[in-house]
C-alpha cells in the first residue's frame, strides 16, 4: 500500500474536486480510500509540505504531476489534456502514480524461444547418433533427429521476437535494430560458421534487446510547466 498525502490551503477552492478525484482514483484501482492530509498553514504539518501548491497529492513522497516542491507554492494548475487545464489533476494522472508502469515480463522473455532454438546442438554428425540414441535412451527418451527441422525453427522463433519488438516499440524501434542484428548472428553463427561463441554473443544482444523494450519509458517532469500555464 502506498503512502498517500495530501496536501492543501483551507482557502483554496479546489480542495474539495481534488479529494473527490483522489478518492475515484483509489477505487479504481482497487486500495482501501484513506490518506493522510496535511494543511499547509498547520504548524504541526512537515515541512515539505508548505513547500507545495494546493491541492497537491503526494504518492510515496513524489508529486503525482512530477513537480519538485518550490520555495514560492501557490494555487496548482493541472494539464487535463492538450489545451486544457485544470485545478485539480485527473484520475488517470493519480492512477498512474499509484500502479506505475513496470517492465513487461511477457516483453522480457520473448527472446526464450528463439534462444532456445539457438543453443541446441546440430546433429550433424552420423556417428555420435549411436551415442545420443544410448544416452536419450538411458533417460527414457526416444532418439529424433531434429537437424532438418533446426534451422526453420530457429527462424521462427527469431521472426516472433521481432514482431514483438516491433509490435509494441516501448523504447522506439532501436530495440527492434539490435534485435534484427542480433538474429543475423545467431543465424550466421550457428548455420554458416558452427561457431558456439558466435551463438552465445547473438543470445546476449537478443536478449538485451527484449529487456531494453519491455523496459518502461521514462518521461521527465517539466517543472516550468506550471510556471509558463499561470504565466
Amino acid at each position: 500500500m502506498p503512502k498517500i498525502e495530501f496536501l492543501y490551503e483551507q482557502t483554496c477552492p479546489n480542495v474539495a474536486d481534488a479529494r473527490a478525484v483522489l478518492r475515484a482514483a483509489l477505487a479504481q484501482a482497487g486500495l482501501p480510500v484513506h490518506w493522510q492530509e496535511w494543511e499547509r498553514s498547520d504548524p504541526a504539518a512537515p515541512g515539505y509540505a508548505r513547500r507545495y501548491g494546493s491541492p497537491t497529492i503526494l504518492v510515496d513522497g513524489q508529486d503525482v504531476a512530477g513537480e519538485p516542491p518550490n520555495d514560492e507554492p501557490s494555487c496548482r494548475i493541472y494539464a487535463a489534456e492538450p489545451g486544457r487545464h485544470r485545478g485539480v489533476p485527473s484520475v488517470a494522472l493519480i492512477m498512474k502514480a499509484l500502479q506505475p508502469d513496470r517492465p513487461s515480463r511477457t516483453g522480457a522473455l520473448a527472446f526464450l524461444p528463439a534462444a532456445g532454438a539457438a543453443l541446441l546442438p546440430k546433429l550433424s554428425c552420423p556417428a555420435c547418433w549411436p551415442a545420443y540414441a544410448a544416452l536419450l535412451s538411458s533417460l527414457g527418451v526416444g532418439f529424433v533427429d531434429y537437424t532438418p527441422w533446426l534451422f526453420p525453427a530457429t527462424v521462427v522463433f527469431l521472426v516472433f521476437t521481432l514482431a514483438l519488438l516491433a509490435w509494441r516499440p516501448r523504447q522506439g524501434y532501436w530495440p527492434l535494430a539490435l534485435g534484427l542484428g542480433a538474429s543475423a548472428v545467431i543465424l550466421i553463427g550457428k548455420f554458416a560458421f558452427d561457431s558456439d561463441i558466435v551463438v552465445y554473443a547473438g543470445v546476449t544482444l537478443l536478449a538485451a534487446a527484449s529487456l531494453w523494450n519491455a523496459w518502461p519509458r521514462r518521461q521527465a517532469a517539466c517543472p516550468a510547466c506550471v510556471e509558463k500555464i499561470a504565466g
